[in-house]
């Protein structure tokens, strides 16, 4: 046995030196820069291009168009209400800036954006941008002021995004009538640019839900076509006339002059001798076109929304509530993109112009919904229960201001003690009774105030006989009153007086040499 375990140690060490890096062993450095750059013909997924870098989208390839395809395909009624629900739930969602480190200028900078957003409609500009999650990319102008001490965004344009190309480098480009196709190169920090979609990080263009939306919609529209063919040929019996042998032209002529106005008219004449019947259809057939429709819709709304039920009719609350939570997180997905894109493009710059050195403060929205107060009153009522007692912090910060720590309870005094109720049985309560001065000596302040009351206490024991005894030998508060002002100036009060004057003396000196030694 001890031999086993020897040989196995002795292989696990072998091993192990092995795959350890040998000493004195040159590592290779890192190897900086881009290797899979998609410039230079490298990347073989754009085929034979020139300067400008080709739309990676088989759907607008295949039918011969741009983005004016999918500006087409948002006017299907389930494209745009399904659409609109994902884009004004984000802009629903309040924004906030935080600032992107605790110093001074990092706060300053966010401030400065907090108030610029508020100034140009941040969720007006968000609103327009989120069409890029349609058609793959938007693109909005910034237009900047520089007439005060600092740089201003005094308002964000967002421009059609079929306007705009990219070339290879990954250069904006503004299509004109006189510069065509390749456009104009715009200038950087300009314009900012938000893309989604895509699968990778060198198309700038991404990939939009029009892109997926466009055959479910295209085979709904003649889906509908066929159905109302349907509905025109089984909504009312096909007339049939009939006629005798040897009907001439003329007559025939007018008998199917009479059918045809069957579809419309409220009475007919025919010749005589003819007859006019109708041709029912043996069956609708409406049935299953219009489960073709819905098919169609659902698939729409699964593209846009990842789940149908916030859009058509759930068989149960769980399910629509599990489907709703599927959409949220959709949403709080499409707030993350559109912010990260923001931070890293106009927030950005503008810290970098008015607030060098410090950190881009950071825009974020508030999608994640408010949580129950009574069930965190449930849970926070259980954890009091295991001897756990929340600060009075994260009681305002949970349930918000407005709320102080409970004093404490005064304990009740029990009954034949002084002060409190009368014994059973009798009228009248114990006469007060003087107690000490209980002190904790804390600190130095503690400590001085707890000789004072050490040297102090036979002198005070004394002056409290005394005056006790003036009290007990009174008949009432003014005759007390009268005969503790006549006996003043021959109380005991000196030596107390003496005790005192040491201790604010030694007092005084502890808080002097407290400042100079910087405690």
């Amino acid at each position: 046995m001890v031999k086993a375990i020897r040989d196995g140690v002795e292989a696990a060490s072998a091993n192990s030196a092995a795959n350890a890096t040998t000493v004195g062993e040159k590592v290779p450095p890192p190897v900086a820069g881009e290797i899979a750059a998609s410039v230079d013909g490298r990347d073989i997924t754009l085929g034979f291009f020139g300067t400008m870098r080709p739309m990676q989208d088989s759907v607008l390839a295949a039918r011969g168009g741009g983005l004016e395809i999918y500006e087409e395909v948002l006017r299907d009624w389930q494209c745009f209400s399904t659409f609109q629900q994902r884009q004004r739930a984000v802009v629903s969602c309040e924004w906030d800036v935080t600032p992107g480190a605790k110093d001074r200028r990092s706060r300053m900078a966010a401030d400065s954006l907090k108030a610029q957003l508020d100034a140009i409609g941040f969720d007006s500009a968000t609103n327009k941008m989120l069409f890029g999650l349609w058609y793959g990319y938007a693109v909005g102008e910034c237009l900047w002021s520089t007439s005060s001490r600092e740089v201003v965004l005094e308002r964000l344009k967002v421009k059609k995004a079929r306007r705009f190309n990219f070339d290879i480098d990954g250069g904006l480009r503004l299509q004109t009538l006189m510069t065509g196709y390749e456009g104009e190169l715009m200038p950087e920090r300009k314009f900012w640019t938000f893309n989604t979609g895509s699968d990778n990080d060198d198309d700038p263009y991404g990939l939009g839900l029009g892109h997926y939306c466009y055959w479910p919609v295209w085979l709904k529209k003649n889906g509908y076509k066929f159905w109302s063919m349907l509905l025109d040929k089984f909504g009312m019996p096909t007339g049939v006339g009939k006629y005798p042998a040897g009907t001439t032209p003329e007559e025939q002529r007018k008998l199917l002059q009479a059918v045809a106005a069957i579809q419309s008219s409220s009475g007919v004449i025919i010749p005589d001798g003819m007859l006019i019947e109708f041709l029912e259809a043996a069956r609708s057939g409406t049935v299953g076109n219009e489960g073709f429709v819905d098919r169609m819709d659902a698939a729409i709304a699964k593209v846009i929304l990842s789940q149908t039920m916030t859009t058509d009719n759930g068989s149960s609350k769980s399910q629509s509530q599990t489907h709703m939570d599927v959409r949220e997180e959709v949403v709080k997905g499409d707030a993350d993109l559109i912010c990260s894109s923001f931070n890293n493009g106009p927030a950005k710059w503008l810290t970098d112009w008015n607030y060098p050195g410090a950190t881009p403060p950071k825009v974020w929205r508030k999608i994640d919904p408010p949580e129950d107060l009574g069930m965190l009153a449930e849970r926070d009522t259980k954890i009091y229960a295991m001897g756990f007692e929340p600060t009075e912090e994260y009681v305002q910060n949970t349930y918000g201001d407005g709320w102080v720590k409970k004093a404490a309870p005064v304990p009740p005094i029990a009954a034949g003690l002084p002060g409190g109720p009368p014994l059973p049985g009798t009228t009248q309560s114990p006469a007060p009774a003087f107690a000490d001065p209980i002190v904790s000596p804390s600190d130095v302040a503690g400590e001085l105030a707890l000789q004072a009351d050490t040297l102090s206490s036979d002198a005070a024991s004394a002056l409290i006989d005394e005056i006790k005894q003036i009290l007990e030998t009174s008949t009432s508060l003014q005759e007390f009153e009268q005969r503790l002002l006549t006996a003043y100036p021959k109380l005991g009060v000196k030596d107390i007086a003496a005790v005192l004057r040491d201790a604010l003396i030694a007092a005084e000196l502890t808080g002097r040499n407290d400042l100079e030694v910087g405690n």
